[in-house]
């Protein structure tokens, strides 16, 4: 594995406090950003782990591979992306002519952070061989130097189709990787970076929620930790993780992903409990860059149409191609 702990000093806090929207507030601002998109000709997209009232205000909530076909395919001229700032700079890779906004331009990722650019290309120049797999949580930089993009929803898919004659290279996330490897069997070179978020659980904690709610199935992200997933009675993406609660028979379902996903599945699947999987530190687990952005945030982005996200035309010409070769092989 390649260690960068030492390059990519991210600095993050262990965890977001929020205030809830007063209702009649919540209600003015949904109803305003309604007219906002109509007048923009817009369409919101909002990751799972975004917080409540911006899920239900956004025309499409997934997973990073099902908001990165949305963008594909939109046809509206200003696309709203309610992410972090790489989901951000894919749906202006999908969309050069389009505009593109997020609420909070600094909402970042921890793992996009651990592995810069120019680290990247100085370790590909050490084997000619390797072929690039880069999740999609990393910039668009790194996606410009890389052969194709997966999500964790696809993961498996991208790497089973990649060249047999290549060394793989995965980046960022670690265990991500691992886990395909797990699937796939075969080898990769690992980047070492991770989720500072998925990483907080441990075996400890895990089996502890285990042995009070005996009954209820565990599914885990592919970004926890080894010692998480084998707990785990699926281990998937967060689109997966809707499917495989709505199939469930047990009423309760402990979850161990971001707690933004909850809300969702919440609305999916209304006649299910879900139980957050707590940390040693929190009874639940939130990204403070996924709740950097707010209803209000949200609003303003609306009304300003900014910040808006700008990439130089060569970055999003070679960021394109591995996007596009990432979406060719999932639509197979």
């Amino acid at each position: 594995m390649i260690d960068v702990n030492e390059i990519a000093g991210v600095g993050v806090e262990r965890h977001s406090v929020r205030r809830p929207v007063p209702p009649q507030k919540l209600d003015t601002l949904s109803r305003e950003i309604m007219a906002l998109k109509e007048k923009h000709n817009a369409v919101i997209l909002a990751h799972n782990y975004q917080v409540p009232e911006i899920q239900d205000v956004a025309d499409y909530v997934g997973d990073s591979l099902g908001l990165s076909q949305q963008a594909a395919k939109t046809d509206a001229d200003v696309i709203v992306f309610c992410g972090v700032h790489f989901m951000a700079e894919t749906a202006k890779i999908l969309n050069p002519g389009k505009t593109v906004i997020l609420p909070d331009l600094d909402a970042g990722c921890s793992l996009e952070e651990s592995c810069p650019a120019d680290k990247l290309r100085e370790f590909q120049q050490t084997n000619p061989n390797f072929y690039t797999i880069a999740y999609i949580n990393c910039s668009a930089e790194v996606k410009a130097l890389s052969d194709v993009i997966c999500t964790s929803g696809n993961a498996v898919k991208i790497v089973e189709a990649a060249p047999r004659d290549r060394d793989l290279l995965f980046v960022p996330d670690e265990n991500l990787g691992a886990w395909v490897m797990e699937q796939t069997g075969r080898p990769m070179t690992l980047w070492k970076g991770n989720c500072y978020v998925h990483v907080e659980w441990t075996h400890a904690a895990i089996t502890r929620i285990r042995q009070t709610h005996p009954g209820a199935p565990l599914v885990a992200h592919p970004e926890c930790t080894k010692a998480v997933r084998m707990l785990a009675d699926e281990v998937c993406s967060t689109e997966k993780m809707v499917s495989y609660c709505r199939a469930q028979e047990a009423p309760s379902i402990i979850i161990a992903t971001e707690a933004g996903m909850l809300h969702r599945l919440k609305k999916e699947c209304p006649d299910k409990t879900f139980i957050p999987a707590p940390t040693e530190n929190c009874a639940c687990n939130e990204c403070r860059f996924m709740k950097m952005n707010t209803l209000e945030k949200l609003h303003d982005c609306m009304t300003d149409l900014a910040p808006e996200l700008e990439l130089p035309t060569e970055i999003i010409e070679r960021a394109r191609k591995p996007i596009e070769r990432m979406l060719e092989i999932s639509a197979r």
